[in-house]
């Protein structure tokens, strides 16, 4: 079974980060599950992932669920969205959107795919962390959406 290892950026600060592991047969749910983990935030809050580029662009959509907002192609769901189907690229980007009121943005790249060995991990895990995560109750100064880093794909 292959085991994805993706790095989760903050995307305001990347020497913040946080590895994480997943098998590829796990869903966006487990994915979303263990980035509020790893940077212990709550799961209060709506999220949601974007399909990205090299240039960080939101592509496709995989939320949580369908929110009451407009969509030009309705988002794939988490819970029934299989990590491994949405690898396109050895490099394959995501954004992962946390609190639409916060909008804490995180940029989850695919650093390495390999055979899982022998039940050492529970998946889906936190390798490594990077960093003092930001806390999810704090007042939010900036919006990631002005971020150079991140564009908005407008194709």
């Amino acid at each position: 079974m292959a085991i994805l290892k993706f790095r989760v950026y903050f995307e305001e600060d990347d020497s913040i980060y946080r590895d994480v592991a997943v098998r590829h047969t796990q869903t966006f749910v487990q994915l979303h599950q263990i980035i509020l983990k790893a940077y212990e935030f709550d799961s209060k809050h709506q999220a949601t992932f974007y399909r990205s580029n090299d240039n960080w662009q939101r592509g496709r959509e995989i939320s949580l669920e369908k929110y009451d907002k407009p969509y030009k192609v309705p988002p794939l769901l988490m819970a029934e969205t299989n990590i491994g189907s949405e690898i396109f690229d050895p490099n394959q980007k995501f954004i992962y959107v946390y609190d639409f009121v916060k909008n804490w943005s995180f940029l989850v790249e695919l650093i390495n795919v390999s055979k899982e060995e022998g039940g050492k991990l529970e998946y889906p895990a936190v390798i490594k962390s990077e960093g003092i995560p930001p806390l999810s109750t704090a007042p939010r100064v900036s919006s990631a959406t002005n971020s150079p880093r991140l564009k908005k794909n407008t194709t």
